[in-house]
Order: structure tokens, then C-alpha cells, then sequence
């Protein structure tokens, strides 16, 4: 028979501090990505049938230059965290799970870069 509180009990077994923060980002993006992927949406919805130089002009709007720009931003951030997440879960060995770890971040920032990289040449009228 043990004589320790619960607390003392528990205490050292809970997070490792950034489990939390970890899940805020998740569902922060998650709200985020609704009204800004409606806006994507709505926009290429607007544009279908539209020929290459109406699109490229109408990037050169700021706003919608910068509406694609964080849609992109936001919601590959929020397939990293999602991505993580699922190959800390079910990746066993260490060597193969910071593997996938790494390979998730650079395939996220690739797709971030291009994606970056067409939404500014479009905004400039290249």
C-alpha cells in the first residue's frame, strides 16, 4: 500500500509541454484555412473559362494576391501539423520516424516556395 497523494502519484507523467501548444496551432489553422479557402475557392470558381491574362491580372490585386498567399501559407502549415502528428503515431523506429519528420518539413516548405514563388510572379505581371 502506497502512501502517496494522487498528485505525487501523477506528477512527472503528464505532457512534455508541447503537446498543447502542438493542438492550438492545429485547430488555429483549421479556422483560419475556412474563410481563407472559401476566398480561393470563390476566386477560382470566378476565373474558370477566364483566359491566362485575366488570371495574371487579376493576381496584381493585392488582395488577391495576398488572400492565395496565406491560404497557401496556412494551410500547408496545417498539413505539417497534421503530417507530424500521424508519423509520430505510427512510425516506430527512431531512424525512420526523424526521416519522415524531416522529409515532411522540406516537402512542405518545397510546396511553400513554389506556391510563393507562382503567386509573386503572377502579382508582378510576369
Amino acid at each position: 500500500m502506497s502512501m502517496r497523494t494522487p498528485l505525487a502519484k501523477a506528477q512527472g507523467l503528464g505532457s512534455a509541454k508541447s503537446g498543447t501548444g502542438h493542438w492550438w496551432l492545429q485547430r488555429v489553422t483549421a479556422i483560419a484555412n475556412l474563410p481563407l479557402v472559401a476566398a480561393t475557392v470563390a476566386c477560382l470558381v470566378y476565373h474558370l473559362g477566364a483566359s491566362r491574362a485575366d488570371v495574371v491580372a487579376s493576381f496584381q490585386n493585392p488582395f488577391v494576391a495576398l488572400t492565395f498567399a496565406l491560404t497557401f501559407v496556412s494551410v500547408l502549415w496545417h498539413m505539417r501539423l497534421g503530417l507530424q502528428v500521424v508519423i509520430e503515431d505510427y512510425v516506430h523506429g527512431p531512424g525512420a520516424r526523424f526521416a519522415c519528420l524531416m522529409l515532411n518539413t522540406f516537402f512542405t516548405a518545397a510546396l511553400g516556395f513554389a506556391a510563393l514563388f507562382a503567386i509573386l510572379k503572377m502579382s508582378l505581371g510576369a
